[in-house]
């Protein structure tokens, strides 16, 4: 998988070095490349950006450098791996494991740090109209100084799904917000007692089954909990009596096919 990166401060990126992504780098796994916007400009001074249109407070990156720049990197929709371009924005969809998921599926994908008060719309606009994929996310209902933080965000979600980075590819499917729709439960290691704090005993059980019920079981709970969003978005078929038995205790209950609290 190829990922390119375009931002006006390179270094802010060097981060995707370090853990798995940067094994995985290293590796050949993950084709990382880096890019300062910069380097597609005409002017001695290396401007990429000037004042919006119709006032206002703040700069906008200018369409003329960020089209230069693109054209390079995420070439043509035509070619035999076009690239999709990925746009960091606190205006765009939430980015979640799903999209994740997507995303690591893709050959290759160009990612566009804006900074300031953003990148001029055109540059968006244009990308469709030549037939690119587009997506714009946000990881959060805040602001940031730049995409730079996002990028790094998304590239750690996606690139960590790629064949090989993770060690143990089961762990990927207990985690939260895996396929099972559920955070993941509580996890504890050595000693197994703790400054008054022991570890539940079914984990020293040595008990497989029991083991694996009481992690479904807090991955319920726990979600309940925290994330009712996603339980009310859980596929009843998929439950089993167990399932159904601790929802009920969270405040759940089946209602024409699907959860919902009892409150409501």
């Amino acid at each position: 998988m190829r990922v390119d990166v375009v931002t006006i401060f390179p270094d802010y990126l060097a981060a995707l070095d370090l853990s798995l992504v940067g094994k995985a780098r290293k590796a050949g796994l993950l084709d990382l490349r880096v890019h300062d916007l910069r380097d597609w400009t005409t002017d001695r001074h290396r401007t990429v950006d000037d004042t919006p249109f119709g006032g206002g407070a703040g700069m906008v990156m200018r369409p003329d450098v960020w089209g230069r720049a693109l054209d390079d990197v995420l070439g043509s929709a035509d070619d035999d791996a076009p690239g999709h371009l990925v746009v960091p924005t606190p205006s765009g969809e939430v980015f979640t494991q799903r999209h994740a998921e997507a995303l690591a599926g893709e050959e290759h994908v160009v990612v566009a740090c804006g900074r300031y008060e953003g990148i001029d719309a055109r540059v968006v606009d244009r990308a469709r109209a030549a037939g690119h994929r587009v997506s714009e996310f946000s990881i959060g209902d805040y602001v940031l100084n730049g995409g730079e933080v996002a990028a790094l965000v998304m590239i750690e979600a996606f690139g960590r799904l790629l064949p090989g980075v993770v060690g143990n590819p089961h762990s990927l499917v207990e985690e939260s917000h895996g396929a099972a729709g559920l955070l993941e439960y509580p996890v504890y290691t050595k000693p197994p007692a703790w400054e008054g704090l022991d570890v539940p005993d079914v984990l020293l059980s040595g008990h497989h089954a029991r083991i694996e019920r009481w992690r479904r079981d807090q991955a319920l709970a726990r979600t309940a909990a925290r994330r009712p969003d996603m339980i009310a978005a859980l596929d009843v078929a998929g439950l089993d009596k167990a399932d159904l038995t601790v929802l009920a205790e969270q405040g759940w209950t089946v209602d024409s096919g699907r959860l919902r609290p009892v409150a409501e």
